[in-house]
């Protein structure tokens, strides 16, 4: 895709007018999910397509103001006492889509399509596009609600576009759950999902003798058609994938961090902690409705698969076995939502009061009402700029 001069530069709003504006009834939402859930994304594209330096982003934020049929309009708004009078105004700058938009649905792929090319510009991973098959090896719990998938799939081959990742936390495939359901019709034991799709984390994979082995922890939470996708998985069947999303944990490299999960998320954390390669163990916070799934950690070991093969030193304030502080919250009922978000902040407020460390990066994966007042909170409590605390959403109440 190539960007014209005018859309890798600010351009005022009266230009805007070049562009064609869309009615479908679903953008506002759609801009401010983009801007709560995908800052790091608009980011890049800043860097990717524009002439701006990171210096230049130092003291300013991004925001996605509008969408048009051919082109994203992203603000940078300055902040700070190094402003100068022509950064007064907060420019806007215009992203050009590879094709214009028109109909709602086509948003996603040129989205996509976007974050795909500014990646490979800044060398980063990203989005794939690719349909895999599984085979179920076997299917049971590790936690009374959590069900494991053991699979067999493709290569652990790197140059191969459809490899498998061995050392990536939060690696997650977005699986189609009709497929299943389409394969048994016939025998009439399964019905068609509610929902199409479905993300799932990939917990671990590695490679043995007779092909590629990988782990799919799927949380067992109520009448859901995911949860009933995965019950309903016998060995011999095939699931598929049809796309592929990298997770966003670079910024724990350094410093000390906070890691917060819920059952959704809890195969994230986990293999953050065998990959571990900060000489600073983290502490987990980790929220179930039940105590019973907080075991799911207990045989979970920090660094034990990281690159290197170093052992990650041990930490005075890490008194476990696992070499890490997990902080467990049973939250009960309290399972989504603001409520739940400062009981989080509140438990984490105690821990500190009697534990003062110095958080300097989080990472966390809530539902979405729980991550966005969560951010807040965190924010307020730590202080810590935008890049160096992720709070991702993982599942919708709805």
């Amino acid at each position: 895709m190539t960007h014209s001069t005018s859309s890798a530069n600010p351009t005022s709003y009266a230009q805007a007018n070049a562009y064609t504006p869309l009615n479908f009834p679903e953008l506002a939402s759609a801009i401010t999910h983009i801007n709560e859930e995908h800052y790091d994304e608009l980011l890049g594209f800043l860097t990717a397509f524009t002439s701006l330096s990171s210096e230049d982003m130092d003291e300013a934020s991004v925001q996605l103001v509008d969408i048009y049929a051919e082109a994203i309009a992203l603000q940078i708004q300055y902040k700070g006492t190094k402003k100068t009078s022509a950064q007064a105004h907060n420019p806007t700058f215009f992203i050009a889509f590879t094709a214009p938009i028109t109909q709602f649905s086509d948003l996603n792929t040129q989205y996509i399509l976007l974050k795909q090319q500014a990646d490979k510009k800044l060398g980063k991973k990203t989005i794939k596009l690719t349909k895999q098959t599984f085979l179920v090896q076997d299917s049971y719990k590790v936690s009374p609600n959590m069900l494991r998938l053991e699979l067999t799939g493709s290569t652990l081959d790197v140059s191969n576009k459809n490899s498998v990742p061995v050392d990536e936390a939060g690696y997650a495939y977005l699986f189609d759950l009709a497929h299943n359901a389409s394969a048994s019709q016939n025998v009439g034991d399964k019905a068609s999902p509610t929902r199409a799709h479905c993300y799932y984390t990939l917990r671990k994979a590695w490679q043995t003798s007779d092909g590629v082995r990988a782990w799919v922890d799927v949380f067992l939470h109520g009448d859901t058609p995911g949860g009933h996708w995965a019950s309903s998985l016998q060995i011999g069947d095939t699931v598929m994938s049809k796309r592929e999303f990298p997770e966003k944990t670079a910024h724990l490299q350094d410093g000390q961090a906070l890691l917060i999960a819920d059952e959704t998320s809890m195969p994230t954390v986990a293999r953050l902690l065998e990959l571990w390669d900060n000489p600073i163990p983290p502490l987990v916070l980790c929220v179930t409705q039940e105590l019973a799934d907080q075991a799911y950690f207990d045989a979970v070991k920090i660094g034990t698969d990281k690159k290197n093969g170093d052992k990650t030193r041990q930490s005075t304030e890490c008194q476990t076995d696992n070499n890490f502080m997990l902080l467990p919250l049973v939250a009960g009922k309290i399972h989504s939502g603001k409520e739940l978000a400062v009981l989080i902040d509140q438990t984490l407020a105690n821990y500190l009061t009697n534990h003062p460390l110095q958080i300097e990066k989080v990472w966390g994966a809530l539902e979405a009402g729980t991550a966005k007042a969560l951010r807040g909170l965190i924010q307020q409590r730590l202080g810590l700029e935008r890049s160096d605390s992720v709070i991702k959403v993982y599942w919708r109440k709805d």
